[in-house]
C-alpha cells in the first residue's frame, strides 16, 4: 500500500512518496490501478516471485487512509502482518529508504489512521522513504505538502527503485536479507 493525497495539486508533494513507490511498483510488474469505491481507493494486483500481491492506494486524504486499508483487509481477510505500507518519512534524510517491521505512527497521520482502523494493530511492515526534515516541527506541514527540488526527487526515485529491486526477497520470506540489502545501498 502506498500513501499519498489525491489530486493533481498533491502529485509531486513529498507526502506522496508512498504513492510514487506504489505506482512505480505497479508499472514494474505490469499492473494497473483502478478505482474501487468499496475500498475508498485504487487497487490492482501484480505477481512477484510467484505470489499474487494486492496493491492499494487510499484515495482518501492521508489522515483517512485507515478507512481504505481496513476495507481492503476486511474484505480479503488480510492480516496486518502481511501488509507493507510505503510512506514518506521526515526522520530519514533524502536518499534513505528503510524497511521496518511494526512500530508506532511516529506522528505520521496516515499511519495513525491505519493503526486506529486496524484495531490498534501496529505489526504491519513499512517502507520508510526519506524526504528529509525542514528543521523545525512548525514547518513540517508545509514541507511535506511541498514538492522537493528536482535533484531530491531524483534521489527519492532511485531509492524507490532500490526498494522495488529487493522486494522479491521480502515476499519470499527473506525479510532480513531484503532489509540488509536495502539498508546498505548508497
Amino acid at each position: 500500500m502506498g500513501l499519498g493525497n489525491p489530486g493533481p495539486a498533491y502529485a509531486g508533494n513529498r507526502h506522496n512518496a508512498g504513492l510514487w513507490f506504489l505506482r512505480r511498483l505497479c508499472a514494474a510488474y505490469g499492473g494497473e490501478l483502478r478505482a474501487k469505491d468499496k475500498f475508498f481507493g485504487e487497487t490492482g494486483t501484480i505477481t512477484i516471485a510467484d505470489t499474487e500481491i494486492r496493491l492499494l492506494w487510499p484515495s482518501t486524504f492521508m489522515n483517512l487512509s485507515g478507512r481504505s486499508v481496513a476495507a481492503l483487509c476486511n474484505f480479503y481477510r488480510i492480516e496486518p502482518e502481511r501488509i507493507l505500507i510505503a510512506y514518506d518519512e521526515i526522520d530519514l534524510e533524502v536518499g534513505d529508504a528503510r524497511f521496518k517491521a511494526g512500530g508506532g505512527h511516529g506522528g505520521h497521520n496516515g499511519l495513525r489512521s491505519i493503526i486506529e482502523s486496524l484495531g490498534d494493530r501496529k505489526d504491519f511492515k513499512r517502507l520508510r522513504i526519506g524526504v528529509g526534515h525542514p528543521g523545525h516541527k512548525s514547518l513540517v506541514t508545509d514541507y511535506v505538502l511541498g514538492n522537493p527540488p528536482a535533484r531530491e526527487a531524483e534521489i527519492i526515485e532511485v531509492r524507490i527503485n532500490d526498494a522495488i529491486a529487493v522486494l522479491p526477497r521480502a515476499i519470499t520470506g527473506d525479510w532480513e536479507e531484503a532489509m540488509r540489502i536495502l539498508h546498505t545501498r548508497d
